[in-house]
């Protein structure tokens, strides 16, 4: 009897405590009440190599990770929060070499240049680049299955960077 109140006891206090503090989101994400929509416009590549459909790809890759991670309806203008910007980096490289001066190892980076805007609290707008890469071996190409898990991998590093520095509140 006594060890059934001790159990209600707990469980009370660990949910008073919990609403007490607010709502809490294990992404680390925090949305002020008065946030309901975002709005991402379409980043335009303006890279020096530019990669057919990469533009449109990476808009629908934020869009599809803020509408997983939050709460947030996405609209097409006057968001509470809105994400611009453009693709200004799409490099493939060498970055490592053989004996034969061939490329052991290339890279692909692609950086996107990103303006964040908050409607709600103009302190948290920014202007920030984010680049990340994907390493594969010197003598294979970039096409196919192999070109595909390349751009995935990058764009969700990518996206997360950019949620993490405009809505995690760490």
């Amino acid at each position: 009897m006594i060890c059934n109140a001790l159990k209600i006891l707990a469980l009370g206090l660990t949910t008073t405590i919990a609403v007490g503090c607010g709502a809490y989101s294990f992404t680390g994400i925090s949305i002020g009440s008065d946030t309901e929509t975002f709005q991402v416009n379409y980043f335009q590549n303006t890279a020096d190599l530019i990669e057919p459909g990469l533009d449109r790809d990476f808009t629908l890759a934020l869009q599809d990770i803020i509408l997983n991670q939050t709460n947030l309806s996405l609209v097409k203008s006057n968001g509470d929060i809105v994400y611009e910007g453009e693709i200004v980096e799409y490099r493939i490289s060498p970055t490592t070499a053989t004996a034969n001066n061939r490329a052991a190892q290339n890279r692909l980076t692609v950086s996107v240049n990103v303006r964040f805007i908050n409607k709600n609290d103009e302190e948290a707008d920014f202007e920030k680049r984010f680049s990340f890469f994907y390493d594969y071996e010197g003598g294979a190409q970039l096409i196919g299955a192999q070109k595909a898990t390349a751009i995935e991998e990058i764009f969700d590093r990518l996206t997360q960077d950019i949620i993490n520095a405009s809505l995690a509140n760490w």
